[in-house]
């Protein structure tokens, strides 16, 4: 969900940041043809329209089949069918999908810009755009015997690209971000129960894969998603709270050797039940966050790559606290 995007972050999300002519005369700065080229347009440029929406296509299509391959291959295709997966991976993927619409939609409407549209038909595209990309992932579970269409998957995305929507028409701005966070779980090497030959570490590889890529991406065991509120933004202008400094509200979860629980089935009819060794786990996290589109960057080229970025949280001193009711301290997180 998020490669079908890489391509368009980058290519019309640099520009994000950097002065205009007008303004870049005003503070003395001759701007350069870099500068010319990634400021946005004061009118509809039909050839940058032209070349954002045939590289937009180009990644729709590109990560709609890398997404197909990656996922959806494997699994026998079926007549298009429901799949209530509400109270899946507990809840996780739910926040996923939230992160990705939202995300989707804030490339989309920067592009837009770009290209010298309206502020109010940028925010059109944008909720459109990110729409699109995630009802597509939805279509293709609709067909797979391995999935199907998910309501709830529905409902999270419209959330998702809702939440940026209504920020941008209100504020014209985006002061509660949503940004994600991950890394690689170490799965032990143990064996699952006494006799067991299956191990905690050869579970994972089946049902979040083996290669580090697709840990990365499918392991919810290793992810976090936060709210990131920009705290300057709701405070008086003479404020001294720097305007780069935020404050996240994180979830995740833990001990998920399963969709729903750490039941489990193999092929060979040998059952797996871990649920009292391994409790599964909801973690809520407060952390303080960066908003990196807030720093005070002179370097153009700079100031598109840290606007890129942003959809991370930064690393830092986070505080958790569990449903195993536990508080525990992190340095980074």
């Amino acid at each position: 969900m998020y490669i079908s995007t890489a391509v368009w972050t980058v290519l019309v999300t640099i520009f994000l940041g950097l002065p205009t002519p007008v303004e870049a005369q005003e503070n003395r700065i001759r701007p350069s043809l870099d500068d010319r080229f990634f400021a946005p347009a004061d009118s509809l440029d039909r050839q940058r329209f032209g070349w954002s929406l045939g590289i937009g296509m180009a990644a729709y299509v590109s990560g709609s089949a890398w997404l197909y391959t990656s996922w959806y291959q494997d699994y026998p295709m079926s007549g298009f069918r429901f799949f209530d997966d509400s109270r899946e991976w507990m809840g996780m993927d739910k926040a996923g999908h939230v992160f990705s619409a939202y995300m989707q939609g804030a490339i989309c409407y920067r592009g837009a810009k770009w290209t010298g549209l309206s502020e109010r038909k940028s925010i059109l595209v944008g909720a459109i755009s990110g729409g699109l990309f995630q009802t597509t992932i939805e279509v293709m579970d609709g067909f797979s015997e391995q999935w199907g269409f998910s309501v709830a998957d529905l409902g999270a995305n419209l959330l998702g690209t809702g939440l940026w929507t209504a920020q941008q028409l209100h504020w014209g701005e985006q002061r509660i971000q949503v940004k994600f966070s991950g890394g690689f779980e170490d799965h032990s090497s143990l064996p699952i129960g006494p006799g067991s030959t299956l191990t905690y570490d050869q579970r994972a590889d089946e049902l979040y894969g083996a290669s580090s890529v697709e840990r990365y991406l499918k392991d919810y065991n290793s992810q976090t998603y936060w709210l990131s509120v920009n705290v300057a933004s709701w405070l008086s202008d003479d404020t001294r709270w720097p305007e780069w400094l935020n404050l996240a509200l994180g979830y995740g979860a833990d001990n998920m050797y399963g969709g729903f629980n750490n039941l489990w089935t193999d092929d060979d009819g040998v059952s797996y039940d871990i649920s009292e060794s391994h409790p599964r786990t909801a973690q809520f996290y407060l952390s303080p966050d960066i908003d990196l589109s807030k720093l005070p960057i002179r370097k153009h080229w700079l100031k598109g790559i840290l606007h890129i970025t942003n959809v991370f949280k930064v690393p830092a001193p986070a505080i958790e606290v569990n449903t195993r009711g536990e508080i525990v301290f992190h340095l980074l997180r």
